[in-house]
């Protein structure tokens, strides 16, 4: 018996999400602070819906994971990114190398 690609999709991204829940467990979600955005000096973009797909590395506490994520905003240096964890929403803002445009025939 073969394999669907839509089931193999769908086991990636449960096992994705346990991958998130164990690290969310292990510490608290990292994201930038106020110092490092730089606001007053960098501009914000701010994205509409829909939301770019990207992966990005996210970091909770002493572990680092990669993720699907949705980019809501950016500055020249930054990305302000949100993932899901089954019914679980993550927010966070990383570094903008951390962050990799994902095409979307990909999807």
């Amino acid at each position: 018996m073969g394999s669907s690609k839509r089931l193999a999709a769908h086991y990636d991204m449960r096992a994705q999400h346990r991958a998130i829940l164990a690290a969310a467990r292990a510490g608290p979600l990292q994201s930038l602070t106020d110092r490092e955005l730089g606001l007053r000096k960098h501009p914000v973009t701010i994205y509409p819906h829909p939301f770019v797909p990207v992966r990005a590395w996210v970091r909770f506490r002493p572990e680092a994971i990669r993720v699907d994520a949705k980019l809501l905003r950016s500055t020249p240096l930054a990305a302000g990114v949100e993932f899901r964890a089954e019914e679980q929403v993550f927010r966070c803002w990383v570094w903008g190398n951390a962050v990799e445009a994902v095409d979307v025939s990909d999807l």
